[in-house]
Parts: structure tokens; C-alpha cells; sequence
């Protein structure tokens, strides 16, 4: 009787084996054939891996052109995403954006200001692309006074006569 169970049991741990085998061999071949991942070109010195520069020269461009605190980096990164986020009716999420920027000594007048700017101009905003919110809330927070544009003039640019 002890010979059977022991011939059972290591029956059992050969298949056992033999099915690990089976199930993770072509993962295996799967992971040696793979090709080696993208090199992607080294950020500059001082910047993060996957930053584009076309960020930091929007802080830049803000930093040049606002003066005081609603120039500062964390301001304009914090500002603009309360303004966005606003602007898509994420009102949690947005006050808590708003509780780190007031933290950061950031004036509160600048966010309404900005966001007042980008109701006038929400006409203009395609709802279907990001580019467009983050380029409008981006132009208002450097200017918020800009005029607004008439709702029929961005629906109706001027007419061009190509012959």
C-alpha cells in the first residue's frame, strides 16, 4: 500500500512539473524574443525625463509677463488647473487645487479674474480637444483682459473668396 500512494504522489508532482512546463515556457519565449525597449533622448540637466520644453516656456512666458506671485511656476500650474477644472465642473477636485494654492501665498483675484476671461471666451473652446481649454485657460491666465470674441464672429469666420 505505501509503494502505490508513493508511486500516486510522485505521478502527481511529475505532472505537476510538466504542466508548469507547458504553461510558462512560451511566456518564456515570449520574453527572450522581445525587442529592447525605445531610447528615448536624455532630458537636460535640471528638467524632468518626459518634460516638454514647451512647459517651461510657458512658465517662462507667465513669469515675463505677470508680475507678482500669480507669475510664480506653482501659481500658474496650480491656477491653471483649478481654472480648467472649474471650467469642466470638477468642483471636489478643483477646491482642492484651490486649498494648494492659496497655501502657496498664490492671489485668489487672479483665478477669477482668469476664469472670467475664459467664460467670455468659452465659444471659441472645442470641447472635443484639450489643446484648445489648455491653450484658452493658458492665454487668459497671461492676459485676463482680453476681449472676448462675439459668438457669431468665432462661428462665422470672415469669408475668403478663392479663385
Amino acid at each position: 500500500m505505501f509503494h502505490r500512494s508513493f508511486s500516486l504522489a510522485g505521478s502527481l508532482c511529475a505532472g505537476l512539473w510538466l504542466l508548469s512546463i507547458a504553461l510558462f515556457a512560451p511566456v518564456h519565449a515570449q520574453a527572450t524574443d522581445a525587442k529592447p525597449p525605445e531610447q528615448r533622448p536624455a532630458a537636460a540637466p535640471g528638467q524632468e525625463p518626459g518634460k516638454e520644453p514647451q512647459k517651461i516656456d510657458e512658465f517662462a512666458e507667465a513669469q515675463h509677463a505677470l508680475t507678482g506671485p500669480a507669475g510664480n511656476p506653482e501659481c500658474v500650474w496650480l491656477g491653471r488647473r483649478v481654472v480648467s477644472l472649474l471650467w469642466r465642473d470638477d468642483l471636489d477636485t478643483a477646491f482642492r487645487h484651490l486649498d494648494l494654492y492659496d497655501r502657496f501665498g498664490c492671489p485668489s483675484g487672479h483665478i477669477q479674474a482668469t476664469f472670467r476671461c475664459l467664460i467670455s471666451h468659452g465659444s471659441t473652446i472645442d470641447p472635443k480637444a484639450a489643446d484648445s481649454l489648455n491653450g484658452r485657460v493658458h492665454a487668459c491666465w497671461i492676459n485676463p483682459s482680453t476681449p472676448a470674441i462675439p459668438p457669431s464672429a468665432a462661428a462665422n469666420p470672415s469669408p475668403t473668396t478663392s479663385r
